[in-house]
């Protein structure tokens, strides 16, 4: 008994380092928002020795941080949006109607985790200028709702075929249809995958720099990583600006964790049991 209180404890206390190392860098990239250019390079490690809003509002002034935000936010969440309501109509057909050709369909989907995107992108690009798609959001939402399609589906055919026939022949005894069966009995038992699938692919269109900066040229329609690049000098940068975009950028991923982490880490623990 004692040695199992013994291991529990240094289990909690490597737990709390891990805690602590995986922190720090927003630590530092707060504090070092605070501070000025001058503080950062003499002490960059040091907390600031006077809050200072100043970065902040420079960084407003320089650059259109709020287009650049509201151009992020505008492609992640419709994204998003799209993925799960794809995904979920695709997955419910592939897990509970068996069909001849069910197998090949659904490998069909997950040959998109199998082939690197960024290996057609000639291709790719002639397309979204056929398509008349070139310098508009519609063509990273288009191209982040075809890279998450393929996990989506993954992670949610697998909960679908979990669930209990017996709930989907109740709903249809009471007079339910497909889509209801679908929308009213499945899919509030699947929450932890939907946010699993919500957060991760809001991650990859948030943080993404590859494809606005093939597909956006307008300044005032790129998004948060591109937009930033402005802040890099040729000979200098101002490091205080730099840390205050990173720290407004970082805070709807933050909120959005906080929000359906529960549901995150339920769907990520239930999927390695499956």
């Amino acid at each position: 008994m004692k040695t199992n209180r013994s291991f529990r404890g240094f289990q909690y206390v490597l737990a709390y380092l891990g805690a602590l190392v995986s922190l720090y860098p927003i630590f530092l990239m707060l504090t070092s928002s605070l501070k000025t250019n001058i503080q950062i390079l003499k002490n960059p490690l040091s907390l600031p020795s006077t809050m200072s809003f100043t970065a902040y509002s420079k960084l407003l002034k320089q650059i259109p941080f709020a287009t650049y935000f509201w151009n992020s936010a505008v492609v992640s969440v419709l994204s998003v949006a799209l993925i799960l309501l794809f995904a979920v109509m695709a997955s419910f057909y592939i897990a509970r109607y068996p069909f001849r050709w069910n197998a090949a369909l659904f490998f069909f989907f997950l040959l998109g985790m199998m082939i690197p995107i960024k290996l057609g992108i000639v291709p790719l690009f002639l397309l979204m200028k056929q398509l008349s798609l070139l310098n508009s959001l519609w063509s990273l939402i288009s191209v982040y709702t075809a890279i998450g399609l393929p996990l989506a589906i993954l992670i949610l055919t697998g909960f679908f075929r979990t669930l209990p026939k017996e709930l989907e022949e109740a709903a249809r005894i009471d007079g339910a249809s497909d889509f209801g069966v679908m929308l009213h009995v499945l899919v509030p038992l699947i929450r932890p995958a939907l946010g699993t699938v919500m957060i991760m692919n809001f991650i990859m269109a948030w943080n993404d720099f590859f494809f606005p900066l093939i597909f956006v040229q307008d300044d005032l329609k790129k998004t948060i990583p591109v937009g930033m690049l402005s802040l890099f000098g040729q000979y200098s940068t101002d490091l205080s600006m730099l840390f205050a975009g990173l720290t407004l950028a970082s805070l709807p991923m933050i909120v959005l964790f906080f929000l359906a982490s529960r549901q995150f880490m339920e769907g990520m623990t239930a999927g390695a049991v499956k």
